[in-house]
C-alpha cells in the first residue's frame, strides 16, 4: 500500500468508527498528491464533507497572522527589536505579578519595554501557562475583563481597541522576554498589525497574504465566496456517546467579527493551508514567482526562537510551531506548522519536502482524537 492509500485508509476508518463526523485532507510529499474527505457534516447524515470544505481553523491562524505581521518587518513598518509601545500605548510601563502564582503578593515594574519579537515568540510576559493549575490568576483576571481563554467564540469579544484596553488591565505573569505564554501574544499581534497599518486586520491579512497566495477561501467569517461550503461544527463526544452542536453553520463565523482574533479566528480549507505552507517551503516565493516574505525572515520565523514549548519535542519560532527533535518515523526536526484545538493539524517537515493538511469539524476535548496521530504516521512515515 503506497502513502496516499495509507492516509486515505487511516482517516477513512477513523470517520467510520466515529472519531470524527467528518474530514478532509491534503498530503503533499514532493509533486505527489493525495488529497480528499471523508464523512458528513451532521453525525450520521447525508450531507457529505468534501476537499473543498470550509473549517474553522482555530489556533492555525496563529502562524497566518505572524507572515502578515513579518511582511511589515521586511518593508519596515515594524522593527523586530523595537518596542510596542509605539502602536499600542496601552502595553507601555506594565506591571509584574511578584508571584505568577500569587495575585496578592503584589506586582513589581517590569524591567523593560514589550518588543515586537516578545509578541512573535509569546514572550510579551502574557497568556496561558500549560506548566500551571489552572485557573492562573492571569486566566482569572482576563476572565474578569471580560477577556475569557477558552474555545474560540468570535462573536464575543469587543472591538479591537476596547479589547486592548481591557488587557491593559491584566498584570503580566512574567516579565517580557523571560517565559513562553500561550495564545494571547497572536491576538495582540492582530491588533499591532492593525495600527501598524492603520487599516483593519482583515484587510491587511487580504493584501498582503491571501490574496498573493490565492487562498480565497480563507478570511474572519466566511468570504462570500465559499459561504455554501461551511457547516456546523461540533463537540467531542460526551459519556453517553452524543455530540453537542458547537457552532451551526450561520453561527458565528458566517459574518465578519467586532475583534478579528488574529490568533484563532479564522476559517479555512486544506488547499489554503497547503498554498501557505509551499511559500514558506519556497522561502517566501509564490509558485508564480512573487515573493510575500524575504528568505532571511522565513528562515527566521521557521527558527527556534523560544523552547522547549511541550515534552514533546515543541518548541517555537517568529509565530509558529518549529520541531526541535525528530519523531521516530514521522516529522524531522525543523518541521514546522500547528494544531487547532477545533480539530485541525498543518505541518510541513523540510527535510522530505513533506506538507500534511487534516482539518475535521469536532473540536478537541484534552488530546486529539487518535486519527491525528495515525495521519501524520501515514502522512510522514516511510514510503
Amino acid at each position: 500500500m503506497g502513502w496516499a492509500e495509507g492516509v486515505e485508509r487511516v482517516v477513512g476508518a477513523a470517520v467510520a468508527a466515529g472519531e470524527v463526523p467528518g474530514a478532509a485532507w491534503r498530503v503533499q510529499r514532493g509533486g505527489e498528491v493525495a488529497r480528499g474527505a471523508a464523512g458528513t457534516h451532521t453525525p450520521g447524515g447525508a450531507d457529505p464533507v468534501r476537499p473543498d470544505t470550509v473549517f474553522r481553523i482555530a489556533s492555525i491562524t496563529k502562524p497566518v497572522t505572524a507572515v502578515a505581521a513579518l511582511t511589515l518587518v521586511d518593508d519596515g513598518t515594524l522593527g523586530l527589536d523595537e518596542p510596542v509601545d509605539r502602536h499600542l500605548p496601552e502595553l507601555a510601563g506594565r506591571r509584574v505579578l511578584a508571584d505568577p502564582a500569587d495575585a496578592a503578593a503584589g506586582t513589581v515594574p517590569a524591567r523593560r519595554a514589550i518588543t515586537v519579537r516578545d509578541v512573535l515568540t509569546f514572550r510579551l510576559g502574557i497568556g496561558v501557562d500549560f506548566g500551571a493549575p489552572w485557573p492562573t490568576p492571569t486566566v482569572t483576571a482576563l476572565a474578569a475583563a471580560g477577556l475569557p481563554i477558552g474555545p474560540p467564540a468570535p462573536q464575543a469579544a469587543p472591538p479591537p481597541d476596547e479589547w486592548l484596553r481591557r488587557l491593559a488591565t491584566v498584570p503580566l505573569a512574567a516579565q517580557p522576554g523571560e517565559r513562553w505564554l500561550y495564545h494571547t501574544g497572536a491576538s495582540v499581534l492582530g491588533v499591532l498589525v492593525a495600527r501598524a497599518t492603520g487599516r483593519p486586520l482583515p484587510e491587511v491579512l487580504t493584501e498582503r497574504v491571501l490574496a498573493p497566495l490565492g487562498m480565497t477561501a480563507t478570511g474572519f467569517g466566511v468570504p462570500a465566496v465559499a459561504r455554501d461550503r461551511l457547516g456546523p461544527h461540533w463537540t467531542p463526544p460526551g459519556d453517553d456517546g452524543r455530540r453537542e452542536l458547537y457552532d451551526p453553520a450561520e453561527g458565528q463565523w458566517a459574518r465578519p467579527p467586532a475583534f478579528p482574533d488574529g490568533a484563532d479566528g479564522l476559517v479555512s480549507t486544506v488547499d489554503d493551508l497547503a498554498a501557505l505552507a509551499g511559500v514558506l517551503l519556497a522561502g517566501g516565493r509564490t509558485p508564480g514567482g512573487g515573493r510575500v516574505l524575504a528568505e532571511d525572515t522565513v528562515r527566521a520565523m521557521l527558527t527556534e526562537q523560544a523552547g522547549p514549548v511541550d515534552d514533546e519535542g515543541g518548541g517555537w519560532g517568529l509565530g509558529t510551531g518549529v520541531r526541535r527533535t525528530d519523531e521516530p518515523g514521522g516529522r524531522s526536526a525543523g518541521s514546522f506548522g500547528w494544531d487547532g484545538g477545533l480539530g485541525g493539524s498543518w505541518w510541513t517537515d523540510p527535510v522530505t519536502g513533506t506538507t500534511a493538511v487534516l482539518l475535521t469539524n469536532q473540536a478537541w476535548s484534552s488530546a486529539p482524537p487518535a486519527v491525528f496521530d495515525g495521519f501524520r504516521a501515514a502522512a510522514f512515515g516511510p514510503r
